[in-house]
């Protein structure tokens, strides 16, 4: 597709080749019944559509009004599934309209259900599934003319999938609903993206006796042929698209962390799941913080799920404290991080090495008074710190009980308590409970869409801590200026754009993070900080700031109709 300009007040066509069925089955071009009687007649497709000429907003309220005939939330992804294969600007039109009621629809929770029945609501092909028997001719599958135009790249080989385990190649739905938030929240186009679930197996005995399961029946491959597998497809990735930005999402925690330090310095390249959960926390955190009018630096932080998540999300806090004036040590004595065995010890069976900066010393809970002889519990911590912030990454829904939560807000004015495992079901706990608990003195983020909470007849919004106010605009930013890498400091640069739209500033008794329905304001915000951050690092074309902004804007795609002519014009 290439654009025509006619020399009519210079307005712009779009130059098109398809016709008739061609062009109607053709998500990225179609129009539906806005076609005009013009280009119906230029393409051949008077009978093929109803004779009435649409408008973009009819079409809104047409779908939104078949949107809310479906029954179940399920149903309702479906639809919306199927109407972004029919008619993409609609459908983005569509859920820009309707951001906060459609995005965990599309998004969490509920894509979480798409990835678990995926080989059941299977319709039409979208991305690309790069199976391990293909792993000879991978560059070959991506060299598809179809993918010239591919600039963002989200990648997931389904293991982990959310708080779900294991979905082999139903992990497909996260990469295209990934992709679908950069399009809405920060404006690619969705020619320019590209869902890429590589299929290394699945370990899940359901998919494996499902006759119905579509991946490749195959226990998960381990060892070095995974390793030669995913450096096959990264090799692929840097030959055909030299500038492309690479997301990773939703992988074990085993692989999470190594392949991101494996490949970080040799592509423009993240993971999502590590480094934007932390950035979404981290300003969070620091908005909560300024809320309760206490010291950032004074914070006792116990984090609950010491994987890729917490960790990330601890290194991030720790290098803002770093920033704040603190030593090494006594940053990282503000940190009480715990898994399956209880709080991380140096004795602690199994320890990863990213976990090794937050480890304590066994001498540090020699004085405790302990349940138990053999491990430090939640529990435990919470009596002997005293924690400001509690932070939930564990997929363990309910973990923060009553009593954990009562006895946390006895000894913290303003206990500030983030749940934000995903999906709702897997939430270490519910918003209006936490509300009670506390007398309403709780400062909250949650990982899950949750409804508004009233107490003592006050109604407030609950802060979901969505990726979605990250990512988007990180990967705009950096996408506009060419970046070739990504750092931690655009990380930190990001959350704090995003601490600055925070309506807490002005009133601490408001959210913590902006509504949706400003999130393409966020986005590019963020954009412009991670921008202009590659650009003085040396890691994009030098350029000046108002060509930064330039290119920023001028990445910036919104859904609308364009008049098209044929390409013999």
């Amino acid at each position: 597709m290439t654009y025509k300009y006619k020399n009519v007040n210079d307005e712009k066509f779009l130059e098109v080749e398809q016709t008739d069925y061609s062009l109607i089955r053709n998500p990225l071009l179609n129009k539906g019944s806005a076609f005009t009687e013009t280009e119906r007649k230029a393409f051949h497709l008077y009978g093929l559509i109803p004779p009435a000429v649409s408008t973009l907003e009819q079409q809104r309220i047409r779908s939104y009004q078949a949107f809310k005939s479906r029954v179940t939330d399920l149903d309702k992804y479906i639809y919306l599934r199927d109407l972004q294969e029919s008619n993409e600007v609609l459908f983005y039109s569509l859920l820009e309209a309707h951001i906060n009621e459609m995005m965990p629809i599309v998004y969490t929770p509920t894509v979480g259900a798409g990835c678990e029945y995926f080989s059941h609501l299977y319709r039409r092909p979208r991305g690309v599934f790069l199976a391990y028997p293909y792993k000879d001719f991978l560059y070959e599958i991506l060299s598809n003319p179809f993918f010239d135009k591919v600039e963002a790249i989200v990648v997931s080989d389904g293991e982990r999938i959310l708080g779900l385990g294991d979905q082999g190649a139903g992990g497909m739905g996260i990469p295209i609903g990934k992709l679908a938030l950069y399009s809405a929240c920060a404006g690619l186009h969705p020619a320019t993206t590209l869902p890429i679930l590589l299929d290394t197996g699945t370990n899940n005995p359901d998919l494996i006796k499902d006759p119905l399961y579509m991946g490749w029946r195959h226990e998960r491959i381990r060892g070095q042929d995974y390793d030669d597998f995913i450096d096959a497809f990264v090799q692929a990735v840097k030959k055909r698209f030299p500038h492309v930005l690479l997301q990773w999402e939703d992988f074990a925690q085993q692989n999470a962390n190594p392949l991101l330090a494996k490949y970080r310095d040799e592509l423009c390249t993240f993971n999502d799941d590590i480094q934007g959960t932390a950035a979404v926390a981290m300003s969070a955190l620091l908005s909560a913080v300024q809320a309760t009018k206490a010291r950032f630096v004074d914070q006792r932080i116990v984090i609950v799920g010491a994987g890729s998540a917490g960790c990330g999300i601890s290194s991030l806090i720790l290098q803002a404290l770093l920033d704040e004036g603190l030593s090494l040590d006594e940053a990282r004595a503000r940190f009480y991080l715990i898994d399956a065995h209880g709080l991380l010890l140096e004795d602690t069976p199994n320890l990863q090495s990213f976990q090794q900066p937050f480890v304590r010393k066994r001498s540090d809970v020699t004085t405790w008074q302990c349940e138990y002889a053999d491990a430090v519990t939640l529990k435990d911590v919470i009596h002997n710190v005293k924690p400001t912030v509690l932070l939930g990454v564990s997929g363990q829904a309910g973990l923060f009980t009553e009593a954990l939560v009562r006895l946390m807000a006895k000894h913290v004015a303003r206990p500030i308590i983030f749940p934000l495992s995903n999906p709702t079901s897997k939430a270490e706990a519910v918003p209006a409970d936490l509300v009670r608990w506390t007398e309403g003195r709780v400062v909250m983020g949650t990982g899950s869409p949750f409804g508004d909470v009233t107490y003592q007849g006050k109604t407030v919004r609950v802060d979901q801590t969505n990726n979605a106010y990250i990512f988007p605009g990180l990967g705009l930013g950096l996408i506009a200026v060419k970046a070739t890498r990504v750092t931690d400091k655009m990380f930190m640069l990001a959350a704090k754009a995003l601490a600055e739209c925070s309506p807490a500033r002005l009133d601490p008794a408001a959210n913590l993070l902006p509504p949706l329905t400003q999130i393409r304001d966020v986005s590019y915000k963020v954009a412009m900080a991670v921008a202009t951050e590659a650009v003085a690092s040396g890691l994009a074309v030098p350029m000046s700031q108002e060509d930064i902004k330039l290119a920023v804007q001028n990445k910036i795609w919104t859904p609308h109709y364009l008049p098209y002519v044929r390409e013999s014009f």
